[in-house]
């Protein structure tokens, strides 16, 4: 059938891409239905940054390629990037008023490939800044509100680009994971999300937080969205990014539909200990009750250092900002202050008021740990348990094929419930981290409703590289489950 121009943003983004590929509907007509939707929730705090002209364009280029027969994969369809890559055509801020109104030379390598892909580029999405934050709140642009309850935080730091999909104002986004910034915000926005293998996806043009875990994923409403934005996402860039996995690009669509009889789903005890609120216990179970049905296997795990990943990871990230911030001095880009005396003074003046209070607090504890008398007391120690992280995962993927469990001990919180309490939104991450620090694939999918009606998100961990595991684990449930198609009462 047909979409009528009132319900394109009902549609996903693998049908979005076949119905513009049947001529069914146009790229223009589509970028316009879509940009229309954005101005018209500018208070949800979601998009930084919009030009019609830019990407009414980029909309005729493609209508263009697909009556030419030149198209590609995702030929027309739009998606909205998290302001921590930069752009040529748009703004890049990272959230911070040290990069406000700054405009890159160049895109990002993620972005490139994308509008390679024929993606059309909507406009650039609100983020905590520099990505340092749980709840997107830290953003010098002011807080991104969850479109299913306008008073609770979207999740951080990609906020931004789980609220404007879940509220279909785009069908799709790229984001970043540190320590789970694209999976505790989908989870919280009930959305699907994957951060993929460390180095997968290029970080050039990825505006640098922890450079040894920033990773690049997709966030849409479904598995199958994810996987075929992965793969347009991913594969080597060894001339720019020289984390990059020499690994080729991948088709991650190709296992969508696999029987998942027999695949054995390790249940990590310390996953499920005191902290974890019964409502989001009760989602998950019933989810992996689904997933039993489905004729999974599930084997009982232990990641015993899961609680010392939040110390570590509290260390090292940290440690990493406070050296990839240090270009942030007024000199080449960005803010300068206008009043200074001397060149210290100018580093001094531009730093204090150009970065906001958690960007600081990270830079000073990183700063600390790398100080002469404290690095081998904290950070060498930190990497030396992060080792230990990754080998205990290991030793679980010797007894199971994926991990599952929470995303966060709690559904979303209030804006501002954390007050001024920095430890709380730490905690908040307990169950992305581990993922992160040993540098695996992760994901999230919607299994369900905690208190205040507020979505719950389920984690799938996998091996190094297995990503198509993964998505084709989070397809099979999505097809025989309706989660993923809730929608939030706060729509444009």
């Amino acid at each position: 059938m047909t979409p009528t121009h009132t319900d394109l943003h009902d549609l996903t983004v693998a049908e979005l891409a076949s119905q513009l590929r049947a001529r069914k509907v146009s790229a223009v007509e589509t970028a316009q239905h879509f940009l229309a939707r954005a101005h018209a929730a500018k208070d949800s705090g979601a998009f930084l940054d919009l030009s019609d002209d830019v990407t009414l364009a980029q909309a005729r280029a493609a209508d263009a390629r697909l009556a030419s027969g030149t198209a590609g994969a995702l030929e027309g369809v739009p998606v909205a990037h998290k302001d921590i890559f930069v752009t040529r055509d748009f703004v890049s801020t990272a959230g911070s008023k040290m990069l406000a109104g700054y405009r890159s030379p160049f895109d990002a390598t993620v972005v490139s490939r994308l509008a390679d892909a024929g993606v059309v580029t909507l406009g650039k999405l609100n983020c905590d800044e520099f990505a340092m934050g749980s709840a997107n709140e830290n953003s010098a642009f002011g807080p991104v509100k969850n479109p299913w309850d306008v008073t609770r935080t979207p999740g951080g730091s990609s906020g931004g680009s789980a609220a404007a999909v879940a509220a279909r104002l785009t069908p799709a986004a790229t984001g970043t994971d540190t320590g789970g910034s694209i999976r505790q915000p989908a989870s919280f926005c009930g959305i699907t999300g994957i951060k993929p293998t460390y180095g997968r996806a290029s970080r050039y043009g990825m505006v640098a937080f922890a450079s040894s875990l920033d990773q690049a994923g997709p966030m849409a409403r479904t598995a199958q969205d994810c996987a075929l934005l992965l793969s347009a996402m991913c594969g080597p860039d060894p001339d720019r990014d020289s984390t990059s996995l020499d690994v080729p690009a991948e088709d991650f669509t190709r296992q969508l539909g696999d029987s998942i009889d027999g695949l054995r789903i390790g249940v990590p005890a310390e996953f499920f200990g005191e902290g974890l609120a019964d409502d989001v216990r009760a989602a998950v179970d019933a989810a992996l009750a689904q997933y039993q049905a489905l004729g999974a296997k599930l084997v009982p795990i232990s990641l015993p250092r899961t609680e010392l990943s939040i110390p570590v990871y509290y260390i090292i990230a940290p440690a990493e900002a406070s050296s990839n911030l240090s270009r942030f001095d007024g000199v080449k880009f960005g803010h300068r202050a206008h009043h200074y005396t001397d060149l210290n003074d100018m580093y001094r003046q531009t730093r204090a008021e150009g970065f906001g209070d958690e960007v600081k607090r990270r830079i000073m504890i990183g700063t600390y740990v790398l100080s002469h008398g404290y690095y081998d007391a904290y950070y060498l120690q930190a990497q030396k348990i992060r080792r230990m992280i990754a080998d205990d995962f290991q030793q679980a993927f010797k007894q199971c094929d994926v991990i599952a469990g929470p995303v966060a001990p709690t559904v979303a919180w209030a804006l501002g419930g954390h007050g001024n309490d920095p430890l709380a939104d730490y905690l908040a991450d307990i169950f992305t981290l581990p993922a992160s620090l040993a540098g695996l694939p992760g994901m999230s999918l919607p299994v369900g409703f905690g208190a205040g009606h507020m979505p719950v998100g389920m984690q799938l961990i996998g091996n190094h590289l297995s990503e198509s595991r993964l998505l084709n684990a989070a397809h099979c449930f999505q097809q025989a489950t309706d989660w993923h198609t809730a929608q939030p009462p706060v729509r444009a």
